[in-house]
């Protein structure tokens, strides 16, 4: 009989949705024992004695993490157990694991690589996961992809088969020196700039060096803000308490510290050590606090920095979270400035890309990871209206409803191009004007610029 550890990391517990669809699971294996460790709810108890935890953890022949998705990643409870695996030295190597996980897919794909990344650190055998839609359990399609999937599993531990491994630290890294480079000369100038980080994690001097650098480079005013000093009553425990009300169910005060002392900044640097391929659980644990705001991105079009001590070169989930983390929140992203080679060459061009940015009020476009990622939470907060007012008010004022679509000359226009394709005799005719045709609109735009020579600074001016 197979035995299968759950490390359970909703706060929710025993009414964790996750949960569910294993207990679902559990039914149909009559050969698999399935214990649960509520590691979501019962994370400071496991912090104080990890050995429990641990006996069970060397017994398993699976753990499987079983997890809501939380602001792009696991739960912050989650992650700290994780690092609990790691400080206590917990045998499992050459142990099978894999994960389930809900959300409505919005950046399941790096909350599933960090786990992956972190089983390779800890010498698991990973089985790729299943990331599962919250409602998928209520439908027979759901149900039979979740019993699919959990009969794959056993197949390919009965096989000795698992994923490879990818993941790779630089041997030897060591983090470049900060050499004495000159910051680049400017004149002091009005506004404010926040540099979020935590020095719980940083393993020497090397991210305080960092931090000083690009404070003497900025010519804004900054004002460093340390999460390990502020006094967190717990993570988030996704009871829905904010989302009418917009105050936390903890009366710790987080929710006006963060509106009040970050939030309210020109631009927001976040400085962090890597550890366990992610910011650290402290940094998760305030990113899960922030949903304090809901679904509301209210930073929309402030610009951020980050100020990375690690070998970030062999991190590319954490790079794609970053650049998701701004795209999504509509944040320009200024820059990211490590220590892999150059640090005070990087440092001083994020304080230069900063500047520009503050002083243009710089966005650029969102991509995919933006514009995809807004537009699950537009559909999800659409739903959930009566319920996320504050979200649904958000939305509707910034014009993120943009369904149904409206165009309906260009869509009648389509129907009618779609007609005539359809047409050999009149393809034949067209031949390559239809690519032409295509282009006009654009050719009017330079048509309508005028010179090619514009004032660009009168136009910075203006816009200013």
């Amino acid at each position: 009989m197979k035995k299968i550890i759950v490390l359970n990391g909703s706060p929710a517990g025993e009414n964790s949705i996750t949960l569910f669809t294993v207990k679902y699971i559990e039914r149909f294996f009559s050969d698999c024992s399935f214990e649960v460790l509520h590691v979501g709810q019962k994370i400071k108890q496991m912090e104080r004695d990890f050995s429990a935890s641990a006996a069970a953890l060397e017994s398993a022949d699976l753990i499987l993490f079983c997890y809501p998705v939380y602001t792009f990643l696991v739960p912050a409870q989650l992650h700290r157990f994780i690092e609990l695996m790691k400080e206590n030295g917990v045998n499992v190597g050459g142990k099978f694991a894999t994960q389930i996980s809900t959300s409505k897919h919005f950046y399941d794909t790096t909350a599933h690589q960090f786990i992956q990344d972190n089983c390779a650190d800890l010498g698991l055998r990973y089985l790729r996961g299943l990331s599962a839609d919250m409602d998928d359990l209520t439908t027979e399609t759901g149900r039979k992809q979740a019993l699919d999937f959990f009969s794959y599993i056993c197949w390919s531990m009965e096989r000795g088969l698992c994923e490879p491994v990818r993941f790779s630290r630089t041997p030897g890294w060591s983090p470049a020196p900060l050499t004495e480079t000159a910051a680049p000369a400017a004149e002091p100038k009005s506004g404010k700039v926040v540099v979020v980080t935590d020095s719980s994690t940083a393993a020497d001097d090397s991210l305080r060096g960092m931090i000083d650098r690009f404070r003497t480079a900025l010519p804004y005013e900054t004002a460093v803000v340390d999460l390990a000093d502020f006094p967190f009553k717990g993570g988030c425990i996704g009871c829905f308490h904010c989302a009418s009300s917009g105050k936390c169910f903890y009366k710790d005060g987080f929710d006006d510290y963060l509106r009040q002392h970050i939030q309210s900044a020109n631009a927001i640097v976040y400085a962090y050590t890597i550890k366990d391929h992610s910011m650290g659980y402290r940094f998760k644990l305030f990113d899960d606090r922030q949903f304090c705001n809901g679904h509301r991105t209210v930073t929309m079009g402030k610009p951020v920095g980050y100020l990375v001590d690690g070998d970030l070169k062999a991190e590319m989930n954490l790079q794609i979270l970053m650049e998701s983390r701004a795209q999504v929140g509509g944040n320009h992203l200024a820059g990211i400035a490590s220590n892999d080679s150059d640090p005070a060459a990087e440092i001083n061009q994020l304080a230069l890309q900063l500047t520009y940015a503050i002083e243009h009020r710089y966005q650029q476009p969102q991509n995919f990871y933006g514009v995809g990622g807004l537009k699950i939470f537009r559909d999800l907060i659409y739903q959930m209206r009566g319920l996320m007012k504050e979200d649904h008010r958000f939305y509707k004022e910034h014009g993120f409803y943009d369904f149904p679509q409206k165009r309906k000359g260009r869509i009648l226009g389509m129907y009618a191009v779609g007609l005539m394709m359809n047409s050999e005799k009149i393809r034949k005719k067209t031949g390559g004007m239809m690519t032409e045709g295509m282009t006009l609109p654009y050719q009017k735009v330079l048509e309508q610029a005028g010179a090619p020579k514009k004032d660009l600074k009168a136009m910075f001016m203006k816009k200013k």
